[in-house]
């Protein structure tokens, strides 16, 4: 009787390892067809470039993005200022190298929060009873039928006053320069907009692939050897689900930033004087006719950036969905 409990759990172990042997295989057939196609490469490239210029852009950038040139204000590109000058007399190189530290680290901190807080409440809608997946389902389904530009813009509106008394607060309490800063509160005020209309899209997608996958035979397999619920949850069902996740921030990251610039332009998000692309457009709304250079380098450069993480996107969908690229 023992030999043949010996000889079942043997078994089910080699069915756990065969089963993650199979997942390494699909990441390493994924990473190949991802390099063949040109577009997923050239919105890899847009990526990374973002990611650099919002690093190290700052430091780079040939002029700090507050100075103001009075004797050449409004200028077109020239040698002097590659992309011109606003009406300010501001280098609108700087200004957009700046703006990608403003959209970067908002698409990356409202994607962490949004992902985290999105993969707990799938996790908990598909694990836990009827009630709780209710609840949750009902508030994935509330908040995706709101335009999401929309919601965001109500919630930065009406939370904007609340976040700047607390960091009043904060700085009288603690006499920290860090509170007294009026650019982090419109940091903090993107940052929970931007996260609170995410985190249904990543909590249905963990929700639903939870519970395809469960009732697998490789989980099985794991439940019956002795594995806890929540080493299977994270050693098994996650890692599964990671493909369709990373496509899902992907976009998810794109659309942060068109969010962003698009609360900014609104006059809800990031203000002046704090470089950011729709801000850089707002300001300008009015000169385009004249001076068109001023709305065109921002709206340009959001655009480039959100078609090549688009393309990105895409190009590890068809990496990591072969079966539906080919259909």
């Amino acid at each position: 009787m023992a030999q043949t409990e010996s000889a079942t759990t043997a078994e089910l172990s080699l069915e756990l390892e065969a089963q993650e042997t199979k997942t390494r295989g699909l990441w390493s057939d994924a990473f190949r067809r991802m390099v063949r196609n040109r577009l997923s490469m050239a919105g890899l490239f847009i990526f990374l470039l973002l990611v650099a210029t919002a690093f190290f852009g700052p430091y780079l950038a040939p002029y700090p993005y507050m100075l103001q040139n009075l004797d050449r204000i409004a200028e077109g590109p020239s040698r002097e200022y590659f992309l011109g000058t606003d009406d300010l007399g501001r280098d609108m190189l700087s200004r957009i190298m700046w703006g990608a530290r403003t959209a970067g680290l908002v698409a990356i901190i409202s994607t962490v929060f949004s992902l985290v807080l999105g993969m707990l409440l799938g996790a908990v809608a598909a694990y836990s009873g009827r009630w709780a997946d209710w609840l949750i389902g009902r508030a994935i389904d509330v908040t995706m039928s709101i335009p999401q530009l929309l919601f965001a813009s109500l919630i930065a509106a009406t939370f904007r006053k609340p976040v700047a008394d607390w960091v009043d607060s904060m700085y009288e309490a603690t006499g920290l320069e860090f509170f007294a800063t009026p650019t982090y509160v419109d940091l903090i005020v993107v940052f929970g907009a931007l996260s609170l209309i995410q985190w249904p899209g990543y909590a249905r997608l963990i929700r639903g692939q939870i519970l395809s996958l469960r009732e697998k035979e490789f989980v099985e397999a794991a439940r019956a050897i002795g594995v806890s619920q929540k080493k299977i949850l994270l050693k098994h069902l996650i890692p599964n689900a990671l493909g369709p996740l990373i496509v899902l921030v992907t976009f998810s990251f794109g659309g942060a930033i068109v969010a962003e610039s698009g609360l900014s332009f609104l006059g809800v998000g990031v203000q002046p004087p704090q470089a950011s692309w729709g801000a850089m457009i707002q300001d300008n709304a009015l000169s385009w006719r004249y001076r068109p250079w001023l709305v065109a380098v921002p709206g340009l450069t959001i655009a480039i950036v959100s078609v090549g993480i688009n393309f990105l996107g895409d190009g590890l969908n068809d990496a990591l969905n072969p079966r539906q690229a080919e259909s």
